[in-house]
C-alpha cells in the first residue's frame, strides 16, 4: 500500500513524487498517457537547457529520474476520489488507498460548447455525479461523454435515477456501457430550460426530456476529483494554501490544476512544496 499517491505524471506530479520518495515514503504515480508537457513540441525557456528540448523528452527524463529513486508508476485512468479510513483513488485498474494524495492532473482544456450548459450550471447541469445524484432520485438524467469517466458517472446515477441516457454528441464510444444505459450518439444543438434543465435538443430536431445533465468529457480533471471528496474549488481550479494543501486533510494539489501561470517552473515548484510538506507531516505522525 502506497503512503502517497500522486495523480498525474507531469512536472508537478513527478516533482512531488521525487520529494516524497526521497523522504522515505512509498509513492505511486497514477496517470493515463501524456499530459500537456508530452504534447509540447519545443521548449526553450526552461532552466538548464541551452538548446531546444521537446516536451516529450523532458517528460520522459523526469519520469526516469523518479523511477530511479523508487517511485512506482501505474498506467490507469483515475475515475473518482473518496475516503474510507484513508484517502481512496478509484481507477480503471482497481481502487488504491493512501495517507496522502497529490492532485497534479493539469487543467481540463476540453470544454463542451453547447448552448445552455454554462447558463444552467447548478440548475440541472452538474460536473459530479457522486455529489448530486441524491437530487435526481427517480428522475431521468443524462451524462455527456463517451469514455470510462462517463461510464463511471453513469453507473453512479443508475441506482437512484429513473433512467440514465448517455449523450456522446457525435463522438465514438471508447468504453462498454451496460444495456441499462441508453446511448444516443447524435449531435446536440442545445440544453433547454429556463430556471432548470428540462430537455436536450438534438441537431436533427428530436429531443429528450431530462432533469439533469452530468458533464463527463474525457478524463476527470483536478477540480472534478476535488469536488468528489468535498475539497474547495474556484473557477474550475483547486483551492490550496501556500503549502499546496487543499481543504481536505491529506489532499494536496499542485501545478496547472491550481490555476495561475501555466508554466513548467511553477508546476515543479508547487510539486516540490507539496512533496516536502507531506514528508514533514508523515514524520510528525510517526513521532506522535
Amino acid at each position: 500500500m502506497a503512503d502517497v499517491i500522486v495523480i498525474g505524471s507531469g512536472p508537478a506530479g513527478v516533482s512531488a513524487s521525487l520529494y516524497t520518495a526521497r523522504g522515505g515514503l512509498a509513492t505511486r504515480v497514477i496517470s493515463k498517457g501524456s499530459g500537456a508537457l508530452g504534447k509540447t513540441d519545443k521548449i526553450q525557456n526552461y532552466y538548464g537547457f541551452p538548446d531546444l528540448i521537446s516536451g516529450e523528452e523532458l517528460e520522459r527524463n523526469g519520469i526516469e529520474g523518479a523511477k530511479k529513486v523508487g517511485v512506482e508508476f501505474l498506467d490507469a485512468e483515475v475515475l473518482s476520489l473518496g475516503y474510507e479510513e484513508k484517502l481512496t483513488v478509484e481507477t480503471t485498474k482497481g481502487t488504491f488507498a493512501a495517507d496522502y494524495v497529490v492532485l497534479a492532473t493539469g487543467v481540463q482544456r476540453k470544454t463542451a460548447k453547447i448552448p445552455g450548459l454554462r447558463e444552467l450550471e447548478g440548475k440541472g447541469v452538474s460536473y459530479c455525479a457522486i455529489c448530486d445524484a441524491f437530487f435526481y432520485r427517480q428522475k431521468p438524467v443524462a451524462v455527456l461523454g463517451s469514455g470510462e469517466y462517463a461510464l463511471h458517472e453513469a453507473e453512479v446515477l443508475l441506482p437512484t435515477s429513473s433512467s440514465v441516457t448517455l449523450l456522446t454528441d457525435g463522438a465514438e464510444l471508447t468504453a462498454d456501457f451496460p444495456e441499462e444505459i441508453t446511448v444516443i450518439e447524435k449531435k446536440i444543438q442545445k440544453i433547454e430550460g429556463t430556471d432548470c434543465v428540462e430537455s436536450v435538443l438534438f441537431e436533427d430536431g428530436s429531443q429528450i426530456p431530462t432533469a439533469g445533465v452530468f458533464v463527463a468529457y474525457g478524463t476527470a480533471g483536478g477540480s472534478d476529483l476535488a469536488k468528489k471528496i468535498g475539497a474547495q474549488t474556484e473557477d474550475n481550479h483547486v483551492v490550496t494554501d501556500e503549502k499546496m494543501r487543499t481543504t481536505v486533510p491529506g489532499l494536496y494539489a499542485a501545478g496547472d490544476c491550481n490555476g495561475g501561470m501555466l508554466q513548467i517552473a511553477k508546476a515543479v515548484y508547487e510539486g516540490a512544496v507539496a512533496g516536502t510538506d507531506i514528508v514533514k507531516q508523515a514524520r510528525k505522525q510517526a513521532g506522535a
